[in-house]
């Protein structure tokens, strides 16, 4: 797969295409840079376009260019390629789902990355549960972000704020956290019950459940008039 489209895919309309923001292109060489403004331009004009028909067998357009980052742009530099390619082309959630379902781990952290941008509603949470269900550090971190945080309700975010302990990602990751966790008895409950079990089957209990407690059973803030 490179990053030529195939044939029969229409050019990018006239005109200047969208920037590159300066916090990516200053990271890129210039062969990067030139790829990438081509790239973002193929991205903005397929968010005018008809809806392409994808199959199993093939990208289309500038979902080649998403898959190609890690190979023009760095793998460092991929994510927030990504991102900004699925913003510019407006994917909606099938686009989304489909990316998630069959890109490589980098490529779904792109997508998870991408909800709060595109997703109004909770409809992506199932690609947010499946990611929990992952021992990918990496996905688990990125599913208990601002979208998760925003959606998820309150008995799966506790869980999703289990999931991080469980895996040792920093809670910090949580989305939401200060606001969500205040006067959660249930969470609280949960984090004693967790915390008891590590303790007598002689493991260690992680050092941010700690403080997850500490905010689970302080008060929360009343609302100002």
């Amino acid at each position: 797969m490179t990053g030529t489209p195939p044939a029969g895919t229409p050019a990018p309309s006239a005109g200047a295409p969208p920037p590159v923001p300066d916090a990516i292109g200053a990271r890129l060489d210039a062969a990067a840079r030139t790829w990438l403004a081509d790239a973002v331009a193929e991205a903005a004009h397929a968010a005018g376009a008809p809806p392409e028909e994808p199959t199993p067998y093939a990208a289309h357009g500038w979902e080649l260019r998403f898959a190609a980052a890690g190979r023009h742009c760095g793998h460092d530099n991929a994510g927030p390629v990504r991102v900004l390619l699925l913003t510019e082309a407006r994917a909606d959630l099938d686009t989304l789902t489909r990316l998630y379902r069959h890109g490589s781990a980098a490529e779904r952290l792109a997508v998870l990355h991408s909800l709060p941008h595109l997703v109004p509603g909770p409809q992506a949470l199932p690609l947010v549960d499946d990611a929990l269900r992952t021992n990918d550090t990496r996905l688990v971190a990125a599913a208990v972000g601002p979208y998760a945080g925003l959606h998820l309700d309150r008995h799966a975010w506790r869980h999703a704020v289990l999931k991080c302990l469980f895996t040792e990602v920093p809670v910090d990751a949580v989305a939401a956290l200060e606001r969500r966790a205040p006067g959660d008895a249930e969470l609280a409950r949960m984090l004693t019950d967790y915390a008891a079990e590590r303790t007598a089957a002689g493991r260690h209990v992680p050092h941010d459940l700690d403080r997850v407690l500490a905010l689970a059973t302080t008060p929360p803030r009343s609302e100002e008039s």
